[in-house]
């Protein structure tokens, strides 16, 4: 996904007691109180962190462990690269610990006698470079977001679940601060929260910084729902009254979509700035979304990153309440599995696209622009030839890490732009067997509706999705998502669109949020769907299609384009020479590889491509019905311009 960056920078530190030795550990519960964890971030505009914990003990061996799966990353993302300082006293004295050999967020040590807690420091050094999600960079001058799982060790065989931890917080002064996890009160500069469980205290990050703003939206039967906004300037803070009727309509399309909720209170935490990585991160009562500093300000990266926090917000509903079996997991330590990743990140893409129309974040004309992007995106990728929907899916753990450079060969987190169109159909399907009476609006109260209350998780499988599709409008079901999942499919499944009123064209008039992705991702898409050429901004080829012309005229990945037809690199050049190229010349380029420069030429002559979704007069437009929005929506709460006719 275009929202989360891939580099994670290695960092190393010795610890004084690292090579002593230890002898075997064996599993070990906490007794007497619960665990404390006390995390000093007042040095975070220094990139660093420090945490204390008190961890009740009983003599005799014991292993900590850091967490290494955390819900919503979908792989052992736990960045314990960036954990430094490590060291371990009980009863007043120093106690030596050593790192299993094979399970590397172990740490095995014996609590010697008389001792009745393990008393733990460490470091964690927040990254300068981009990693995944929460092993990316999340601190910069004015503000922080913290993941806890970044600072905590918990005890071997003890569920994360039954352990209670009481968290206290230290920030720089005059910061504030916005989180989920319930408070006790402050005192001497130092934020108490409410004992939960670590459970909780892992699913409950906080953002801090010296520009904050809560924004209540909603208060409805005793659930309140905020905007927790942090920046790196007191003006990226500024939200137009358009935009706040927007968020509040969010929440209430949710709740008519899911007829119930699952949480106590929700807090959007948003943070604003070019120095942190961009993505979301859900969580049952929060979600942590990063985006550029001028995201409400600024029309491009507003509707380039719409879409995030109905997508994090269905989250609460579909992921974190309703959860597959294979990620449903007891420990941080136990491997996920995500074979049904196309339901987990696939339906909320979907779920999250029908509410970000139905809220007014985007028009309509916008959102099937989205749709063609990702159809037409995902069907010319050669990779379809050899690997199923299902199987990029299973190895979600290697892909959400891979190199742009070959990702339409080697397919991508495709799950999530696919399943958008799989879950389309389906709604589609639904609406046509049953006449218009019901729709996926059925499906998602019956399977994530029923009783509002604290948050919890319910597991399921494929068995329990076909039978509640059953249950809403009869059909094969295992059958539809046996062929469009679990088989190699050669094309894009477009049925959705198709039997919605509409059919993928092409045209030279540019898709209207590909500028704004564009902008997003510092990229030029100008030329994917003409040569089959991605390209940075700078020029830099990230990746090409094969068998497009690019391919074909010897362009790999990780080139560099110098010139265009005689003329430096830009997209304004490349914008030209396409045009040109029309004509039957074809384009010269520059190139360099390494230490080598060559000329490439290659054919142009279908000039600029660009995908749009166009009505089919003989077929009903069900996807304006899909986008309409459920309950009142005050004129303000458009953001977009109005649909074209």
């Amino acid at each position: 996904m275009r929202r989360e960056a891939r580099l994670l920078v290695v960092l190393a530190a010795t610890s004084p007691f690292g090579c002593a030795a230890a002898p075997p550990a064996a599993a070990a519960t906490t007794v007497g109180p619960p665990v404390e964890v006390t995390l000093d971030a007042s040095t975070a505009p220094g990139r660093l962190l420090h945490a204390h914990l008190v961890i009740p003990a009983h003599p005799g061996p014991l292993t900590l462990q850091y967490p290494r799966w955390i819900p919503g990353e979908h792989a052992p993302s736990g960045p314990i690269v960036n954990l430094s300082g490590l060291r371990m006293s009980a009863a007043g004295k120093p106690v030596d610990w050593r790192r299993d050999d094979e399970r590397i967020y172990e740490f095995h040590l014996t609590v010697p006698a008389g001792a009745h807690a393990v008393e733990v420091d460490l470091d964690y050094l927040e990254p300068s470079s981009n990693g995944s999600f929460s092993a990316g960079i999340s601190a910069t001058a004015s503000l922080v977001d913290l993941s806890w799982n970044q600072v905590i060790l918990y005890p071997k065989g003890a569920s994360p679940a039954a352990l209670t931890y009481v968290a206290r917080l230290r920030l720089p002064p005059g910061w504030k601060h916005g989180t989920a996890l319930p408070e006790v009160g402050e005192s001497g500069g130092v934020i108490e929260f409410r004992p939960v469980s670590l459970e909780t205290l892992i699913d409950s990050p906080v953002v801090a910084g010296a520009h904050l703003r809560t924004i209540p939206l909603s208060q409805t039967d005793g659930a309140a729902t905020f905007i927790d906004a942090v920046a790196d300037s007191e003006e990226a803070l500024q939200m137009t009254p358009q935009q706040l009727a927007a968020y509040k309509q969010l929440v209430a399309e949710a709740e008519a979509l899911f007829g119930a909720r699952h949480y106590r209170d929700y807090h959007f935490l948003y943070t604003l700035s070019d120095q942190v990585s961009s993505f979301g991160l859900e969580h049952h009562e929060s979600s942590d979304n990063r985006v550029g500093e001028r995201t409400l300000l600024d029309d491009d990266p507003r509707r380039g990153w719409a879409g995030l926090l109905p997508h994090e917000y269905a989250h609460s509903w579909n992921g974190k309440y309703r959860r597959p079996r294979g990620l449903a997991t007891k420990d941080y330590q136990d491997p996920m599995q995500g074979d049904l990743l196309w339901v987990y990140e696939g339906l909320t893409e979907y779920l999250g696209w029908v509410l970000t129309g139905r809220s007014g974040l985007l028009s309509v004309d916008e959102e099937l622009e989205t749709v063609a992007l990702y159809a037409a995106s995902l069907d010319q990728e050669p990779g379809r030839a050899w690997r199923s929907l299902e199987d990029t899916a299973v190895a979600a753990q290697v892909l959400y890490g891979a190199p742009s450079s070959w990702s339409s060969m080697r397919r991508g987190v495709d799950f999530y732009s696919e399943g958008l169109l799989i879950w389309l159909e389906a709604d589609v399907t639904i609406r046509q067997k049953t006449q218009g009476q019901r729709s996926l609006d059925d499906f998602c109260h019956r399977f994530h509706g029923g009783t509002s209350g604290a948050p919890e998780v319910k597991p399921y499988d494929l068995d329990e999705i076909v039978r509640t599709l059953n249950d809403v409008a009869p059909n094969d079901w295992r059958g539809f998502f046996d062929t469009r999942v679990h088989r190699v499919l050669a094309r894009a499944p477009m049925g959705g669109i198709t039997a919605g009123g509409y059919r993928l064209t092409w045209s030279e008039e540019p898709n209207l949020v590909r500028k704004e992705w564009d902008s997003a991702d510092k990229v030029s898409s100008v030329a994917v769907f003409s040569l089959g050429l991605r390209l940075s901004d700078k020029g830099h080829v990230t990746d090409v299609v094969g068998d497009m012309p690019a391919a074909r005229a010897g362009v790999v990945p990780d080139m560099q384009i110098l010139a265009i037809d005689g003329r430096r690199f830009s997209s304004e050049v490349l914008h030209a020479a396409l045009a040109r190229g029309k004509s039957g010349v074809p384009l010269e380029l520059i190139v360099e590889q390494g230490d080598f420069v060559r000329t490439l030429k290659l054919d142009a002559k279908v000039g600029e491509r660009h995908p749009h979704l166009t009505r089919d007069g003989s077929t009903e437009d069900v996807l304006a019905r899909i986008l309409a929005a459920r309950t009142p929506r005050p004129p303000e709460a458009v953001l977009a311009a109005p649909r074209k006719d």
